[in-house]
């Protein structure tokens, strides 16, 4: 008996060649292409879920990144070697992920990058990250406000939020100066020195609540420094560059600086069904659940992982 020969192995983008379809498909080709219709397609564009471009008011669909989107999507995300997580800053979630990277090996990437919370929001829209760390106020009031952060992107239908932890939130102070001051008026006098944070960060809304309730104008503080994340804010008082910066309790820890309470936040994030069931996702929180990640949030402080993991919003 003769043996029969094993069948080949077509490629997506081989396969769209044999049925004719160009590097650039609009919609109609695009559509059959992935056998659905052209209203899906059009939802799809408007989600900003399927990789494309409008040239002279038209829509083309580069080939290679659909295929690359649809082996992306497959099986919930579980084949995917990358994970980029975009927003808020954190030291514990920062540790994590260097721990995650360690015992990858090279076998997947998982970065980060502190962008804040609204830039990192944009980022997880645009597709250009996975994931998306974000805190907006305090933790009494995240139930509304988290979800509502998300409610302006059209993707966020296919979203969620996960709980990684409460952080104690306040400002970062060099040594001595709260004894010297003792209120937080007295903070706002002319020669002492701020470090700003950027607009759609976490730590200034925070900061513009406080000033609200003081009934004090944002105005009034001396701004000496720029600071575009937890530790950059640290840092800059630690370096002389400022007196006082908004930030959490774990990075004034960090760099040995004093710490004033403010009150407690959520600390979430955002990001799509599939990517919460995602390996690398759920190895990232082992690692937070891990002896190093718990030994590290208790020697800073300001951490509470009581609720970590958690899914507390999904449309």
């Amino acid at each position: 008996m003769a043996r029969r020969k094993p069948e080949p192995v077509v490629e997506p983008a081989a396969a769209a060649r044999a049925a004719g379809l160009p590097r650039f498909m609009n919609v109609r080709e695009v559509a059959r292409y992935l056998q659905v219709n052209e209203k899906k397609v059009y939802a799809l564009v408007s989600e900003g879920r399927i990789p494309a471009t409008r040239l002279t008011g038209k829509w083309l669909f580069p080939r290679d990144l659909v295929d690359q989107w649809m082996l992306e999507s497959s099986h919930g995300g579980l084949l995917t070697d990358r994970m980029v997580i975009a927003g808020s800053d954190d030291p514990l979630l920062y540790r994590a992920l260097m721990l995650l990277s360690v015992e990858l090996r090279g076998q997947a990437l998982a970065s980060y990058a502190p962008t804040g919370t609204q830039l990192g929001l944009t980022l997880l829209a645009g597709r250009r990250a996975d994931v998306c760390a974000l805190h907006w106020g305090p933790e009494a009031e995240s139930g509304q406000r988290h979800p509502a952060l998300l409610r302006p992107y059209p993707q966020h239908k296919d979203w969620i939020l996960v709980r990684l932890f409460r952080r104690e939130q306040g400002l970062i102070m060099a040594p001595g100066l709260w004894a010297s001051r003792g209120r937080f008026e007295q903070l706002l006098l002319p020669e002492v020195r701020w470090a700003a944070r950027q607009e759609g960060a976490g730590s200034h809304r925070f900061l513009q609540e406080v000033l609200a309730m003081h009934r004090a104008d944002p105005a009034d503080r001396r701004i000496t420094a720029r600071a575009y994340s937890e530790r950059d804010a640290a840092a800059a008082v630690a370096m002389g560059q400022a007196d006082v910066a908004p930030g959490i309790r774990a990075a004034a820890a960090e760099f040995g600086l004093e710490f004033h309470s403010i009150g407690w936040e959520a600390f979430d994030l955002a990001l799509s069904r599939g990517i919460f069931f995602r390996t690398l996702f759920r190895r990232l929180l082992d690692q937070l659940r891990g002896p190093e990640c718990q030994r590290l949030a208790q020697l800073l402080g300001g951490y509470d992982l009581g609720e970590l993991g958690s899914v507390v919003w999904s449309p």
